[in-house]
């Protein structure tokens, strides 16, 4: 039996289904893009081979998983299936580390059940028309980063993380070349990676699939440095990314992913992004005595907040669906990529 080949002899279901992997790489800052999932990928591989496999992997089992369930095919072909999936593997191989056996059989299995939880989310969230976002990947990251300590088969990083909050310490002014290295680590934290540089691949990533949305992100992160800075966080941790990641995606999910791109939600956008700082300390303050991260609670929950607001505000609303030409899905084949464009839905 004979099976369907492009030109360059690889089979079609096999390109198919690698253009949803890189798509839900890309999700995880709402572009169905293979494009900029393959300079994700390069991003992660530049911070280390390990995470670039775990993220790659994560994603491909999330969207495998999904398809073999029989989620729908417009939300596997457009990535909405894997984002959760990588994070989570990510996020493992991050606090548990990359080199364990143990690390990455939970990460398989945990890309498993987030799919799962993707479906659950996203079905109890449709009740008020709102987004499943991050929240199956923060839910089940939380839950197996505060539980790891439990298990010595699973723990390889000696006394638990857990520990009472202290009043933040350290010097809060900034220098120009911690400027710079904030704005570009606010991208890479999105990922768990500290690198300025892999901020810059990030970036490069949202600027191929979407000018748009690589400067509302960017506008994300000034405002995300900025309102941190205002609030006297220690520099440390605005240099290294931590303060900001969370204000990078509430401005893309705000300005023309769920709400239309113009003035007025722009201006939404940048407000949500300033929420999304200071609920990034109360999450770390609220996680930390128990083991927990902050993750991307921060963003979920500002962002939920908001989508729920906006339907209130005549200004924010649309009558039709959110403009999503500019994050439509680019098949890397024609012949087997699904032609449907995307709901605007992601991390």
């Amino acid at each position: 039996m004979r099976h369907s080949t492009d030109a360059r002899g690889l089979p079609l279901g096999a390109l198919s289904f690698a253009a949803h992997v890189l798509r839900g790489q890309a999700q995880v800052t709402f572009l169905p893009s293979t494009a900029a999932g393959a300079v994700f990928c390069v991003a992660l591989f530049a911070a280390g081979w390990e995470y670039g496999l775990y993220g790659l992997a994560g994603t491909a089992v999330g969207t495998a998983t999904a398809r073999l369930l029989g989620a729908a095919h417009d939300r596997v072909s457009t990535g909405l299936e894997g984002f959760n999936a990588c994070l989570t593997a990510l996020c493992f191989a991050v606090f548990l580390g990359a080199g364990h056996l143990s690390t990455a059989a939970l990460a398989l299995a945990g890309c498993v059940v987030v799919t799962v939880v993707t479906a659950a989310a996203a079905n109890l969230l449709a009740v008020w028309d709102l987004p499943s976002l991050t929240l199956p990947y923060c839910l089940l990251a939380s839950a197996t980063t505060i539980a790891a300590p439990g298990f010595e088969r699973i723990w390889h990083n000696g006394d638990a993380l857990a520990a009472l909050t202290r009043a933040a310490t350290g010097p809060t002014s900034l220098q120009l070349t911690d400027l710079a290295r904030a704005f570009f680590a606010d991208f890479a934290q999105i990922f768990f990676m500290p690198q300025w540089y892999v901020g810059a691949v990030l970036l490069l990533g949202l600027f191929v699939a979407s000018r748009r949305a690589g400067a509302v992100a960017c506008l994300g992160s000034v405002v995300g440095i900025g309102s941190a800075w205002a609030l006297g966080a220690p520099a440390a941790q605005i240099a290294d990314g931590t303060m900001g990641y969370n204000s990078v995606l509430v401005a893309l999910a705000l300005c023309g992913v769920f709400l239309p791109a113009r003035g007025a939600t722009l201006a939404y956008a940048v407000v949500g992004a300033a929420t999304a700082t200071a609920v990034s300390s109360a999450m770390s303050a609220l996680l930390a005595p128990s083991g927990g991260h902050t993750f991307t609670w921060p963003f979920v929950l500002t962002t939920l907040a908001f989508l729920a607001a906006a339907k209130s505000f005549s200004r924010l609303r649309t009558t039709g669906p959110a403009p999503s030409e500019a994050t439509a899905p680019d098949p890397l084949v024609p012949p087997v990529v699904s032609g449907n464009p995307p709901a605007p839905q992601a991390p």
